[in-house]
């Protein structure tokens, strides 16, 4: 996601790459010199252009380090890593009392308008069984993936009555009234896919959506990096940049 996030910054005239670490040595990306992450707090005091905002796809831990030096900065912060933990949330939850940040668990503009769909179907349909079945390259960490997870919080908000998450099915597994199926694969270099299934008596719904590339997360999230610039403390949604 770092080289998507330097490419597509490289194709835009309305921002440009002032920064770019990483924990392991990187040769350059488009152009750009990718600097040891421990470097990070002085670059950023130091870039030339001033940074305006950071653009985070990396892992939990790293991620609240990056925000809280961005944070110490007085930086915009975009998160688009998934997989925190408790103490994880409470860390970037609280930067944004100090600098705006926006997190999102898919920088899609198709999965934000799955997402919208997804939570009228869910209320249009009481009663329906409902399946959440995601696919991914097999080098992703988190199961479920961070979008999935937004799909069940959706479904759960439009449907008071389906409570329970049941990941994979094995032997005698008959369904209960309250659960979401939840399924993870892995396999290839499968950018991403999200399916939701909705089935009834006679009726079957199937809502889908699959990244081509990894370029869409990546365009994304720099159109959310050029508007939070600038803005006030807080805590912002992808769908307010949409909007």
């Amino acid at each position: 996601m770092g080289h998507e996030v330097i490419e597509a910054a490289r194709e835009r005239g309305d921002c440009e790459v002032a920064v770019a670490v990483n924990r392991s040595p990187v040769d350059p990306v488009a152009g750009v010199a990718v600097a040891d992450a421990a470097e990070f707090p002085a670059l950023l005091a130091d870039a030339e252009p001033a940074v305006d905002a950071l653009v985070d796809f990396t892992g939990p831990g790293s991620s609240v380090e990056y925000v809280a030096a961005a944070t110490e900065a007085g930086v915009a912060c975009v998160v688009g890593t998934t997989g925190f933990d408790g103490e994880q949330e409470a860390a970037i939850d609280a930067a944004a009392e100090s600098v705006p940040v926006l997190r999102a668990s898919n920088f899609s503009r198709g999965i934000a308008a799955l997402r919208r769909v997804v939570s009228e179907a869910a209320a249009a349909l009481p009663g329906y069984d409902v399946e959440v079945t995601e696919t991914h390259h097999s080098g992703k960490v988190d199961a479920p993936s961070g979008t999935a997870l937004t799909l069940l919080d959706d479904i759960e908000d439009a449907r008071a009555d389906l409570r329970e998450r049941v990941h994979g099915r094995e032997g005698d597994a008959p369904r209960t009234e309250s659960e979401i199926g939840v399924h993870a694969r892995r396999a290839g270099d499968i950018a991403g896919e999200h399916e939701v299934l909705m089935a009834g008596d006679e009726n079957v719904l199937e809502l889908t959506h699959r990244a081509g590339s990894r370029r869409v997360f990546a365009a994304g999230a720099l159109d959310a990096a050029a508007w939070l610039a600038g803005r006030d403390a807080g805590a912002y949604d992808f769908t307010e940049v949409l909007e």
